[in-house]
C-alpha cells in the first residue's frame, strides 16, 4: 500500500517549545496569524531591509532588497494558497477535516515571510563564500577538530536550514522553541529535508546538526514521510513557497533591470508578454496605449504575469496532488505549468542570468562581499578557538550576548561565528570590516 501524507495531521498548530500549552482565550487571530505578526515584528526580519537581494543597496533608484522581496513573496503566497485552497476544499467535499484547508493561506504567508531570514549578507555569493571559507580557505584547519557530518554542515552552507536554526534554535537567553512558531509554519519553510549529508553536488541541504533532532521531531508529528535516513519528503506548502519566491524574484529581478535600464523597455515587454496568447495580448497592448510612462506598462504587465502564474500553480498544485501528498512529485510547481507561460517564464530566466545576474556591479558586489565575509570569518574564527588574547577578547565583546562563542564544542563555537555573520546588514557588515582592517576608526 502506498504512504501517503493527509492534511488533517499536516496542518497542525502546536508550538514549538510549548507542546503542553494551549491558549483558550477566545480572540479573532488563529495561531497562524499569530506566526505572520510575529515575523514582521522580529529583528531578524527587520534586518532583511538591508541585505542585497540581487541589485546593490543603497541606490539612487529602488530595487528589491531582502525585505521588500519577502513582502511581495508573501503576498503572492497568500494568493496563491488561496486559491489552492477554494479548489482543495472543492475536491475534498465531504471530508470531516476539509475546513482545515482554509489555514493554508496563513500558514503559507507567515512562511514566505521568513524563507529569507537565514540568508547572509550581499545576497547568494555570501553563502558561497562562507562555504568556500571551510572547504577551500583558511577554514580548512577545523576539519580534523570536527566530525563528517559537521564539516558537511559548514562547506555547504546554507541559508534555507540557517533560516530553520533562526527560528527554533534556543540562543543564549532566549526561551525553548526559539521563536516558539507553529509546526506547520516551519516545516513549510524547509525546501529540502534533508541533512547535509545528501546536499549533493547543489550543495543543498535543510538543517544543521544541531537541529536534526527538532528537524525530525516536527517531520515526525506532521507524518511527512520519510524516504531514507535523514531525508524526507516536502510538506506540501513548501511548494506554495518556493513557487511564490520563483515568480517574484524572477519577475521583480526583471522589473529591477527595467528601472535600471538594464533591459529596455521593448525588450522587457517583449519578455512579460511573451507567457500569454495572441488574443491577451492584443488585450494588453489595447491598456498600455492607455499609459504613457513606461515604468507604469512594466508594472501593468509584472502584475498580469504575477496573476497568470499564481492561476497557472494553483491549478497545477491540484492536478499532482496525489504526487505531492505520495512524496513522488519531481520539480517545482513551475516546471509542471502550461508549456506556453513554462516556456516564457525559462526565457525571463535565461535573460536575468545573462544580464542582470552578471552585471558589472552585481559582480562587483559579489566580489567586495566575499572580501569583506573572508576577513570577518577569518577573525572571529580566530578569535573564538583563541580567546585568551588581548585582541580576540575585545573582538568577542562585539558579539551579541545570545551568541554562544564561549560553547563547550569547536562546532558550537564556529556556529556562533556564523550565527553573527550571518545575521548583520550590508552595512554592519561593511563596517565592521573597515574597522577590522583598520581602514577606519569609530568618531570620537
Amino acid at each position: 500500500m502506498t504512504q501517503r501524507m493527509n492534511w488533517e495531521q499536516l496542518i497542525c498548530d502546536t508550538r514549538l517549545g510549548q507542546e503542553h500549552y494551549k491558549d483558550k482565550k477566545a480572540g479573532v487571530r488563529s495561531d497562524f496569524e499569530r506566526d505572520y505578526d510575529r515575523m514582521i515584528f522580529s529583528s531578524p526580519f527587520r534586518r532583511l531591509q538591508n541585505k542585497t537581494q540581487v541589485f546593490p543597496l543603497p541606490g539612487s533608484i529602488f530595487v528589491h532588497n531582502r525585505l521588500t522581496h519577502s513582502l511581495e513573496v508573501s503576498c503572492v503566497g497568500r494568493s496563491l494558497a488561496n486559491e489552492i485552497a477554494i479548489r482543495l476544499h472543492e475536491k475534498h467535499l465531504g471530508e470531516p477535516w476539509r475546513d482545515k484547508l482554509w489555514g493554508i493561506s496563513e500558514i503559507v504567508a507567515a512562511a514566505c515571510l521568513a524563507h529569507d531570514l537565514g540568508n547572509p549578507p550581499f545576497g547568494h555569493s555570501g553563502e558561497k563564500t562562507i562555504g568556500e571559507f571551510f572547504s577551500n580557505g583558511s577554514g580548512q584547519v577545523f576539519k580534523e577538530h570536527l566530525t563528517p557530518q559537521q564539516w558537511a554542515d559548514l562547506t555547504h552552507f546554507e541559508g534555507n536550514a540557517n533560516s530553520f536554526r533562526t527560528l527554533v534554535h534556543q540562543f543564549k537567553g532566549r526561551r525553548p522553541g526559539g521563536f516558539a512558531m507553529t509546526y506547520s509554519m516551519l516545516a513549510s519553510i524547509v525546501k529540502y529535508p534533508y541533512s547535509s549529508s545528501h546536499a549533493g553536488e547543489k550543495g543543498k541541504f535543510g538543517f544543521f546538526t544541531t537541529e536534526k533532532e527538532t528537524f525530525e521531531r516536527i517531520a515526525g508529528e506532521l507524518g511527512m514521510l520519510k524516504l531514507e535516513e535523514e531525508r524526507y519528503c516536502r510538506h506540501p506548502l513548501v511548494y506554495m513557497v518556493e513557487a511564490a519566491d520563483d515568480i517574484c524574484y524572477q519577475v521583480m529581478d526583471i522589473e529591477d533591470g527595467h528601472k535600471l535600464r538594464i533591459i529596455s523597455t521593448q525588450e522587457t515587454i517583449d519578455l512579460l508578454t511573451s507567457l500569454f496568447d495572441e488574443e491577451r495580448k492584443e488585450h494588453m497592448r489595447e491598456v498600455m496605449a492607455t499609459v504613457a510612462d513606461p515604468n507604469e506598462k512594466i508594472v501593468y504587465l509584472r502584475s498580469c504575469v504575477v496573476g497568470l502564474l499564481v492561476q497557472e500553480c494553483a491549478k497545477t498544485f491540484v492536478l499532482h496532488e496525489d504526487e505531492i501528498m505520495e512524496g513522488r512529485f519531481q520539480g517545482s510547481l513551475i516546471d509542471h505549468i502550461s508549456p506556453l507561460p513554462r516556456q516564457g517564464y525559462q526565457r525571463c530566466s535565461e535573460l536575468a542570468f545573462k544580464k542582470l545576474y552578471r552585471a558589472s556591479y552585481v559582480v562587483d558586489v559579489d566580489l567586495a562581499g566575499s572580501r569583506i565575509i573572508n576577513l570577518l570569518l577569518d577573525k572571529l574564527t580566530q578569535a573564538v578557538v583563541n580567546p585568551e588574547s588581548y585582541y580576540s577578547q575585545l573582538l568577542l565583546n562585539k558579539f551579541p550576548q545570545q551568541y554562544d562563542v564561549h560553547a563547550a564544542s569547536l562546532f558550537e563555537k564556529l556556529q556562533g561565528v556564523l550565527d553573527h555573520i550571518s545575521a548583520m546588514t550590508d552595512v554592519y557588515a561593511l563596517n565592521l570590516y573597515r574597522q577590522l582592517d583598520g581602514i577606519s576608526l569609530p568618531t570620537v
